[in-house]
């Protein structure tokens, strides 16, 4: 079994994509204009309108209401990309800060308020275990 994608469900996909092309680097690719994707190394992040929940059902699923999933991306060097990222941002929760199992650790919301982690592992133990 391997992980795919995470889909996120907005109400302003345009704002929603543009932001993720922003923080990743990475180039939005259109499918629908109610549905894209951004592929990041092997998974994607797939982001939907509200309009694509039809084909699930009603009440499946509310944009901007996550409080429970953190987005996590491995970055190379968590203090270099806090520059880049408070500029696109200023819904900082957490600056750089070295976690106590071994990761530097960058946490934001994005535009919808889900939380997103950017981390790099600094501590031999961390790195070891995510090699």
């Amino acid at each position: 079994m391997n992980l795919q994608s995470l889909r996120i469900i907005t109400a302003d996909i345009k704002r929603l994509a543009d932001f993720y092309e922003k923080i990743t680097g990475a180039t939005v690719k259109w499918y629908t204009e109610d549905f894209a994707e951004i592929r990041i190394g092997l998974a994607t992040i797939a982001i939907g309108t509200t309009k694509t929940l039809a084909f699930f059902g009603e009440a499946i699923a509310q944009p901007e209401s996550n409080k429970t999933v953190i987005i996590e991306f491995r970055v190379e060097n968590v203090d270099e990309n806090f520059n880049t990222v408070k500029n696109i941002t200023k819904d900082i929760v957490q600056q750089p800060t070295t976690m106590p199992w071994g990761n530097r650790s960058l946490v934001f919301r994005d535009p919808d308020g889900n939380l997103i982690n950017f981390f790099t592992p600094v501590t031999p133990e961390a790195i070891e275990r995510l090699s």
